[in-house]
């Protein structure tokens, strides 16, 4: 028997409906970061007694960095699973791009937004 060099429509189908979950939940996490770092969350430090203020804004910095961080990444990771869709409507979906073998079913499913298999990704890093 030959290899399988696509996913079927079925299994792309199954594959789409996973990012789409995680794509929604990605955005979410993102919007609420983004509250975070713009203040309207509604936490601030106007009511803090003024011993602990100073505390009080140097932890919100870290916080606010740390938030900006995890902003950018969510964002990354948004675009990551956005590329993936496209992937998956023109049937490219699962296509290892260093070896243009497919990506075993199991890994995609753990990182639907992968376009190495753990082989390529193996080499990569030596």
């Amino acid at each position: 028997m030959a290899e399988k060099t696509r996913y079927s429509d079925e299994e792309l189908q199954e594959f789409k409906e996973l990012i789409l979950e995680k794509l929604e939940k990605a955005r979410k996490d993102y919007d609420i970061l983004k509250a975070s770092l713009s203040g309207s969350d509604g936490n601030d430090i106007a009511d803090t007694s003024p011993t602990f203020k100073v505390l009080e804004e140097g932890a919100s910095v870290l916080s606010k960095e740390e938030a900006g961080r995890l902003a950018q990444r969510q964002a990354k990771f948004i675009s990551h699973l956005e590329a993936a869709l496209v992937r998956v409507e023109n049937k490219t979906y699962g296509i290892c791009r260093a070896t243009g073998k497919l990506i075993p079913k199991e890994r995609l499913l753990a990182v639907p937004h992968a376009t190495l298999s753990i082989e390529a990704k193996e080499s990569e890093k030596v």
